[in-house]
């Protein structure tokens, strides 16, 4: 319940200056990212977002006090408060993908996992193994392969306009069938769902489902 204060007046509702703040300091804090070797200096910043020196130091005042950014000068870098943020990513992105992760395993009865491209890396974030197999691939939360290996890794680099799954045999552990599909849709998020197995997979079959599941994963992320 909204309160007048003792005058009788109540408080006024947030102004569109309020809301061009907002977008001015992530606008700021995106170009701080953005710069990958040297720090950005303020006028950098500034010709970057598009606003003065002296807005730029204003807006700097709430993210230095978060430790979302630090300044050597007048230059500009990314603080600790990122990492603290960036932390908790990867635990929202396993419990938004168990669902379908755990469908699709129980049908194809393989192993299914969420992988994530870091820089030149595929890391498998989420796995989820099936319930009802006599045995199935055990596949390790955190295992790591280069980006351009493995049905996981090449299904994060397919085009938009090309195919929608992609398949492999062996190319990361031998005798083992691997069908993976992009998560499309998600700012920013590069990755993949996919299923791997000791048996030959029928991409046919397997592929649609792997899409599907790719798909609920990006619905669930959204």
């Amino acid at each position: 319940m909204v309160r007048p204060d003792p005058r009788g007046r109540l408080p006024a509702p947030a102004s569109k200056e309020s809301s061009l703040t907002l977008e001015r300091g992530l606008a700021l804090l995106q170009a701080v990212a953005d710069a990958e070797s040297e720090a950005p200096s303020i006028s950098e910043l500034a010709a970057a977002i598009g606003a003065s020196r002296a807005a730029v130091y204003r807006l700097l005042v709430p993210l230095q006090s978060r430790g979302l950014v630090r300044r050597e000068g007048s230059k500009v870098r990314l603080g600790l408060g990122v990492l603290r943020l960036a932390s908790n990513v990867l635990p929202q992105l396993r419990l938004a993908a168990q669902p379908a992760l755990r469908t699709l395993a129980e049908a194809v009865g393989a192993t299914a996992h969420l992988t994530v491209a870091d820089g030149s890396e595929a890391q498998a974030v989420a796995v989820v193994e099936p319930s009802w197999t006599a045995y199935h691939v055990a596949y390790r939360v955190g295992s790591r392969h280069p980006v351009h290996r493995g049905a996981a890794g090449k299904a994060i680099g397919l085009s938009p306009e090309g195919r929608q799954w992609v398949h492999s045999t062996g190319e990361l552990q031998p005798g083992a069938f691997g069908v993976a599909a992009p998560v499309r849709g998600v700012p920013g998020l590069r990755a993949s769902v996919g299923v791997v197995a000791l048996e030959k997979l029928d991409g046919d079959v397997v592929g649609p489902q792997v899409v599907r599941a790719a798909q609920e994963v990006a619905d669930a992320l959204r």
